[in-house]
């Protein structure tokens, strides 16, 4: 079975397990995460493979982490996830990437992601629910942050810290690959 049929079914058993135990209905859902209740039909009979914006919301909505929502096994308090184990989620032709290294439920989701960018690419979040937080940890290049409109350069070796409640970019307008390790944690449902 592929990376990708694993993720598919993952997805489809964990958003419905979710989604059962929150007590939401298909359209509370759907409502609740700005997704077509078609759209969650598909994805809990693991028919389709959502963008990455589309688990975001989902997510979001659960109020559960995306580590959560692809892989549920409960086990030791120590989780260790091999390298060839992290989950690719998003990337482009030109090799710009986004992998899913860990995540937890703290009381809210709280994941930490390995980030590259290359030169003249960028990616945009939506905004995520009121109380999370990112961290950014450049390691290579400077990142061109855009949080709510604004701009904020982060050279190589420095960190940044912002509330994600509204639209955020994260870009690379220099000439060397940009990579970073970010976490965000989001809190629990209410």
């Amino acid at each position: 079975m592929s990376d990708l049929d694993l993720l598919t079914q993952s997805l489809a058993r964990n958003v419905k397990r979710w989604r059962n135990e929150r007590g939401f209905t298909l359209e509370a859902l759907a409502a609740r995460a700005g997704v077509s209740r078609g759209m969650l039909i598909q994805i809990e009979q693991a028919r389709t493979n959502p963008s990455i914006g589309t688990v975001v919301k989902i997510g979001d909505a659960l109020g559960v982490s995306i580590t959560t929502l692809l892989d549920y096994e409960q086990g030791p308090k120590v989780r260790i996830v091999p390298a060839e184990q992290a989950v690719r989620l998003w990337h482009t032709e030109a090799g710009s990437y986004n992998r899913l290294l860990a995540g937890t439920e703290a009381p809210g989701p709280l994941e930490m992601w390995d980030w590259r960018l290359m030169p003249g690419e960028s990616s945009t979040s939506d905004p995520h629910p009121a109380g999370t937080v990112e961290l950014v940890h450049v390691t290579a290049g400077e990142l061109a942050l855009t949080v709510d409109g604004v701009p904020h350069r982060v050279p190589t070796g420095a960190s940044a810290s912002f509330e994600a409640n509204s639209s955020h970019t994260y870009g690379n307008d220099g000439e060397l690959p940009v990579e970073m390790i970010m976490t965000v944690s989001v809190p629990p449902v209410r």
